[in-house]
Parts: C-alpha cells; structure tokens; sequence
C-alpha cells in the first residue's frame, strides 16, 4: 500500500466517494434523503463537474 505524504502547508486536496462520506455521515447522524441521492445519481448522469454540481445544490436548497 502506498503511503502519501503532504508537507506542512500543501493545498493538495482530496476528495472522497459517496460511499465514504455517508459513512462518515451516518457517524455524525446525517442522512441523504431519497431526492438528494436522486439528485446526485443525475449529476452524474449529466457528467456536471464540482462546480456545476454546487450550483446545482446551492440553488435548490439555499434559503
């Protein structure tokens, strides 16, 4: 297994999958209701890339 290694002060980032981030949600007893997990299997569908997808989110669900 390969090991990564940031120095202090990086801005590499890293994103985690879906599956990964409802675990880690369901840790904290946060739940995707049935149209979030809608809405996410039709960005990919759509292929919209992170920014497209925020805006998407921001505009349905921002008060």
């Amino acid at each position: 297994m390969e090991k990564i290694s940031q120095k202090k002060g990086s801005n590499r980032s890293y994103t985690i999958g879906r599956d990964a981030f409802a675990k880690i949600s369901a840790v904290e007893g946060i739940q995707l209701t049935k149209e979030m997990r809608n809405d996410f299997q039709v960005f990919e569908q759509k292929g919209l890339s992170p920014k497209d997808r925020r805006e998407a989110i921001f505009k349905k669900y921002a008060r």
